[in-house]
């Protein structure tokens, strides 16, 4: 019973088994109590240990649907954890490459504008260029390893530097780059992710500047309204191609528009007067969206804290419950069925059964005719003399033995129970009547044929 899958098969088999069984007792016309235990001991027999082998069934789907819940939470801790290391890895790539790129860039100019000085003798010459093919081999090698660590695209600014724009238009000024720039507009109370946006997009604009167009002169404009700060970078055309061993790329542009897209703002690159313009517009407080991630099959979806995400309405409805939960929901739900059919199946049962089965005590209690009763009646009597002695009703369900037992010729015979035993055969008392007077009485002995 407890490996049985569905209900349709052990439904089927008990209501043939109780078909079967019915269909002999009328074949046969065994006696009354035979169709009471057919109506009363097959249906417990059967149906109680398949009621009781499903609910152990589903006890143990329940058992083992938690073991795999389990597991499944598990898997996804790993998935989560996974997910937050390759963030950082994405984030520790964003920051080498604007940040130590940067500075290897304007080492790698200077070294540039060393080489053709004229106080150089041609062994310094030759040091100042291997130096320079040196850094330009390890600006490429660390693009190289952002390749591999930005394998995905970046959720979250990074945290906010100490450094200023002020500052970073000093260096780029010491290593000989001419830089125009001013501040328009009252500086507002920007938020630290905002601020170091800004210096994140003049730091990649003068980085392609002096690495694409060398010699160029660069224009740096930041404007702040009421809102939202404007920042443009513009170079001029440069007046000499870009230096021996400058490598170009593109990761540059392609992580900064990832970064101001993430803190709410637009970013526009392109050609500009024969050179080159980087234009951004940010928020003055930035409104994080992160980019939705897929994740594998039957798991959920955490959210970023604070953030939203934009879903379909059935997408919404997918994510609005965890799988998790719906499966549990689910073996819940079978648990609730089964144990209800426990108590249901034989309340169901006894609305069939019991009133046959009361019916038929009720029709075995007033057909008892007491012993000492019978001996007190007499051959000769009429049924008015002895009506006061006798039950309600005679007994119905005789069996045939008793019904086809020789009699008087041209009587019409009753027959009594001798007890009220309403589980086992007892004596029958045979009266017989001629007319409307009693002329024979017997006592049929139970099982006698």
């Amino acid at each position: 019973m407890a490996h049985t899958a569905t209900a349709h098969t052990p439904l089927l088999v008990l209501a043939g088994c109780l078909v079967i069984d019915l269909a002999l007792c009328a074949l046969l016309q065994v006696p009354a109590v035979w169709w009471f235990y057919a109506l009363t001991v097959l249906p417990s027999a059967l149906l109680l240990p398949w009621l009781a082998g499903r609910y152990w069934r589903g006890r143990r789907e329940l058992v083992r649907g938690g073991w795999q819940l389990a597991h499944s939470l598990e898997e996804q801790q790993h998935l989560v954890a996974e997910r937050a290391r390759l963030t950082e890895r994405a984030d520790i790539a964003a920051d080498m490459h604007d940040s130590l790129g940067h500075s290897l860039t304007l080492v790698a100019l200077r070294a540039g504008a060393l080489e053709l000085s004229p106080t150089l003798t041609p062994q310094d010459r030759d040091d100042v260029a291997e130096l320079r093919r040196t850094i330009s081999d390890a600006v490429e090698q660390l693009r190289e390893t952002v390749a591999v660590l930005r394998d995905e695209p970046r959720t979250r600014a990074s945290p906010a530097a100490t450094d200023t724009v002020e500052e970073l238009l000093g260096r780029v000024l010491a290593s000989g780059v001419p830089v125009q720039w001013q501040r328009n507009g009252p500086l507002p109370a920007l938020s630290p992710v905002i601020e170091r946006g800004v210096y994140r997009v003049v730091q990649e604009a003068l980085t392609n500047a002096t690495k694409h167009a060398p010699g160029s002169t660069v224009r740096v404009s930041i404007t702040h309204d009421s809102e939202r700060t404007h920042v443009r970078i513009v170079n001029s055309p440069p007046p000499a191609g870009p230096l021996p061993g400058t490598v170009a790329g593109n990761r540059g542009l392609a992580g900064l528009r990832e970064r101001v897209t993430v803190l709410g703002g637009t970013l526009q690159t392109g050609p500009y007067e024969g050179g080159f313009q980087v234009s951004a517009i940010l928020p003055h407080h930035a409104t994080e969206k992160p980019t939705p991630r897929a994740l594998p099959k039957d798991t959920t979806r955490p959210f970023p804290t604070g953030g939203t995400q934009d879903t379909g309405p059935e997408d919404t409805a997918t994510c609005a419950v965890p799988e998790s939960a719906r499966r549990l929901a689910h073996l819940r739900r079978g648990i609730r069925w089964r144990f209800a059919t426990v108590f249901a199946a034989p309340a169901v049962a006894a609305v069939f059964f019991l009133p046959t089965a009361a019916y038929l005590a009720y029709q075995l209690a007033t057909s008892v005719l007491p012993p000492s009763r019978y001996e007190e009646l007499r051959i000769g009597q009429s049924r008015t003399e002895i009506a006061h002695l006798l039950p309600p009703r005679p007994f119905p369900y005789p069996p045939a033995h008793v019904r086809f037992a020789p009699r008087p010729p041209g009587t019409i015979c009753e027959f009594y129970r001798s007890n009220g035993n309403l589980l086992d055969q007892v004596d029958l008392y045979r009266l017989c009547y001629s007319g409307s007077r009693l002329v024979t009485k017997d006592t049929l002995k139970a099982g006698a044929e």
